[in-house]
């Protein structure tokens, strides 16, 4: 089973439809969506067939209780603590597709106490940055890793965010990544250039997948050099919101099903187009 710790948001997109006009109304179609990078990766994974749990917090309010329930509804065994307010994300995607996002967590990073029975026969877990960013969340996704790890799970970092990257420091994060050891990290190429690592072994892991959107990924297994994954040809997407957590919840599984890192990478590319594909159905 692949674990998720980290983040169930309630996603607010606001895809704009004209110009942005400053001081003035801007067309847009606005939607509600369950939200959460490892949320979201977790969702990914069991809509594509695989087992997955979600670890975290969300508020002790309709909203939070909503998103449990239709998390659930995918097929994701969910265990999560209910406790202050539900967190939101403003998601605003400009024509192109791509997307900038306000942020407020809410009770998502307020995560203090963690259950070992959570990480109870898990193959993977993966733990977002935004989940190693803030405490006391930080400090249990540290706890869930070592417990995880001692039961032979492997060990998934993504990078989240240039943004994350930015506040905690790359040389922080270097650090907390070479201390961590994770099997895989996950980044994107703004990802990727921000941190300025070469190899895995810069990161501290074996596996390193840098996604370039519609371009290949570059795969790269500590002392077995660097391969090109192409991206299968697809429509150019509305919006790309959520589809580097998809590729995770495809990656990963089959990665621990015994796929090469090349072969996982393919997964990961098909489960995003899927995505990618039911996003576009909704606009």
């Amino acid at each position: 089973m692949l674990g998720c710790v980290g983040d169930l948001l309630d996603d607010v997109v606001v895809r704009q439809v004209g110009r942005w006009r400053t001081g003035a109304d801007t067309p847009a179609l606005i939607q509600r969506r369950r939200g959460g990078s490892a949320a979201n990766v977790a969702a990914a994974a069991a809509l594509a067939g695989y087992r997955a749990r979600f670890i975290g917090q969300v508020g002790d309010d309709a909203a939070g209780r909503m998103l449990v329930t239709e998390l659930a509804a995918t097929g994701v065994d969910v265990r999560v603590r209910h406790r202050g307010r539900t967190g939101t994300v403003v998601a605003v995607v400009d024509e192109r597709g791509e997307r900038s996002m306000l942020t407020d967590r809410g009770t998502a990073t307020e995560l203090a106490l963690v259950d070992a029975v959570w990480a109870t026969g898990l193959h993977t877990l993966h733990v977002p940055l935004y989940s190693l960013a803030v405490e006391p969340l930080a400090t249990s996704a540290r706890t869930l890793i070592d417990i995880s790890r001692r039961g032979g799970a492997t060990i998934s970092v993504d990078l989240s965010s240039v943004t994350v990257l930015a506040d905690m420091g790359v040389d922080a994060v270097i650090a907390l990544l070479g201390e961590l050891q994770p099997d895989v990290v996950l980044a994107n190429a703004h990802e990727a250039a921000h941190v300025d690592a070469h190899s895995p072994a810069d990161l501290g892991a074996r596996i390193v997948v840098v996604k370039h959107g519609a371009n290949p990924a570059r795969v790269s297994v500590r002392d077995h050099g660097t391969v090109e994954v192409p991206v299968p040809p697809q429509p150019d997407p509305v919006d790309t919101t959520g589809a580097g957590d998809a590729f995770a919840g495809g990656f990963l599984p089959a990665l621990a099903d015994g796929a090469s890192p090349a072969e996982a990478t393919m997964r990961g590319h098909q489960v995003a187009a899927a995505h990618l594909r039911n996003v576009a159905r909704l606009h």
